[in-house]
């Protein structure tokens, strides 16, 4: 089935939101109709283990941690995937940014 648009999800902490909208609608990226800025966020409980590798931005390697962060979500084309995780990526202070991107059939 085709699809023209996706829903990105980002968990993220809250600091950051801000910079990542700012970035992404200068892009053109959160317009829908007349309005842009058009982004959600929602508060998120999580769990992570940093494992002997990891850098991690909190938390210590080998023990389990637990906190808030946010899931930052909004539409956009498919064409701009590459595009939005490569500018989330940039300003994301996770090691590994989580990011979902979920086709949209409507």
């Amino acid at each position: 089935m085709e699809f023209e648009f996706v829903k990105v999800e980002v968990l993220l902490p809250e600091d950051y939101i801000e910079e990542i909208r700012n970035q992404l609608n200068d892009l053109g990226m959160l317009t829908v109709g007349n309005y842009d800025h058009v982004v959600s966020y929602s508060t998120v409980k999580g769990y992570w283990r940093p494992l002997k590798a990891a850098i991690p931005f909190k938390g210590e390697k080998g023990e389990i941690s637990f906190g808030t962060e946010c899931k930052m979500e909004f539409k956009c084309a498919k064409g701009d995937i590459e595009e939005v995780k490569a500018l989330i990526k940039n300003i994301h202070p996770y090691e590994e940014p989580v990011i979902h991107i979920i086709p949209l059939l409507s």
